[in-house]
């Protein structure tokens, strides 16, 4: 898919989803009736994106459901009058909730965002939205038709530094694009994700079969429940976890389909109890003639969680995860390459209720949102790709045809 195309199709798909949304299952709410929510996965990222999602006006908390009870608990911390339900399927019977947050771990979300579009919600999808080709293929089959409303959430893009980068991101400005350069840095082992095992995490608080949904079957470890982003058996890794923000990002500015190949280099050298790699580096070569690099460690911090780099024959622009964006002429890239520049601010800007109000907004009027569903499965599968190549130790490539990788 060439740029241009995804214009024509994005154009074409949002006119779809207003129109289908005449014919949607669900209540047909009003520009300023209460939208009722439930959350499917109330780990720290649930909570976090649940408390967002009740800062917007006229949300309400209906409902929560997770595998493991201490969570349900914590949860009605948050919101005390909503039910809570180890089975998230019992949560979607409730016929007046209108859209579900899901953010279980990530080999789980095709599980549970099958049956929340079959059961006629909204759904508000954390990232990666897919953990493999089969579950995205299973998730595009599902909500075909529907008029749906899907935001993935990353969060970045309804923050202003996108709009800053599309204007500038123009021939006249740029030239010829033929780069992008990102980086994802933390001076932290283990990314920061170690969590401690509670006492209560066992058996009798865990619905492990639950939470393996699909995974290859083991015996109950309260390490790999815990945590689980350690694991190639339910994560991505970094790749997953930050990765597909930046690529998001991208993509949406420059319109940008699956890359035509994909390589991965990593290795872990600082997380012992860690499958997934701490250090890498991703090379995504796009059929637009241009090269897009991704590297990311937890050994160093200087470029901080998203500093990346636009590059064109005419120009440079700069974009981190503060939303600073600067713009570097030709004439002063060297300026900007050796230091003698801007350098990253540090910090991170958090666009998450700016996302769900968004989200929200779709909601009541059918609009499609600013991450909608096939910028989900394009930065999906881009990730995918990433991780297959890592661990076979080879270049990869899409086949459209088969909607695989190669």
């Amino acid at each position: 898919m060439n740029r241009r195309t995804f214009l024509q199709q994005t154009i074409g798909s949002a006119a779809w989803v207003a129109a289908s949304a005449l014919i949607a299952p669900g209540r047909i709410l009003g520009a300023n009736e209460r939208i009722r929510i439930a959350l499917i996965g109330a780990g720290d990222r649930g909570r976090e994106i649940f408390r967002a999602a009740l800062r917007c006006p006229d949300v309400e908390a209906v409902a929560v459901a997770d595998v493991y009870t201490r969570r349900l608990e914590q949860a009605k911390a948050i919101a005390p009058a909503a039910k809570t339900f180890g089975d998230f399927r019992r949560l979607l019977e409730d016929k007046s909730i209108d859209a579900v947050l899901i953010a279980t771990p990530q080999h789980q979300h095709a599980l549970n965002f099958v049956p929340a579009i079959e059961a006629g919600k909204d759904v508000y999808q954390e990232k990666t939205m897919a953990f493999n080709p089969g579950h995205a293929r299973r998730m595009r089959k599902a909500l075909a038709g529907t008029g749906r409303v899907v935001q993935i959430g990353m969060q970045m893009n309804s923050g202003p530094g996108i709009r800053k980068v599309q204007e500038l991101a123009t021939a006249e400005s740029m030239g010829d694009i033929t780069a992008i350069e990102a980086h994802h840095y933390r001076n932290a082992p283990y990314g920061g994700w170690l969590r401690p095992i509670p006492s209560d995490c066992d058996e009798a608080h865990v619905d492990w079969p639950a939470f393996q949904g699909e995974a290859r079957s083991c015996s109950f470890d309260a390490q790999r429940y815990m945590n689980w982003r350690f694991y190639w058996d339910y994560s991505g890794g970094n790749v997953f976890e930050n990765m597909v923000h930046q690529v998001g990002f991208w993509h949406q500015v420059l319109g940008l389909g699956i890359p035509e190949t994909v390589t991965m280099a990593g290795a872990n050298y600082r997380s012992p109890k860690m499958e997934v790699p701490d250090t890498m580096t991703v090379s995504m070569n796009h059929r637009d003639k241009l090269l897009f690099t991704w590297n990311s460690m937890f050994g160093n911090a200087y470029y901080g969680e998203t500093y990346d780099y636009l590059l064109g024959s005419k120009g440079t622009v700069m974009h981190d995860a503060t939303g600073q964006v600067l713009y570097y002429p030709q004439g002063q890239q060297r300026a900007a390459a050796t230091g003698e520049g801007q350098q990253p601010k540090g910090g991170y800007a958090d666009y998450t209720l700016q996302h769900f109000q968004n989200f929200f907004d779709c909601v009541r009027s059918r609009k499609e949102p600013v991450c909608p569903f096939e910028l989900g499965f394009r930065t999906a599968i881009t990730c995918q790709m990433a991780i297959a190549s890592c661990r076979q130790q080879r270049t990869v490539r899409w086949d459209p045809q088969a909607q695989d990788i190669v």
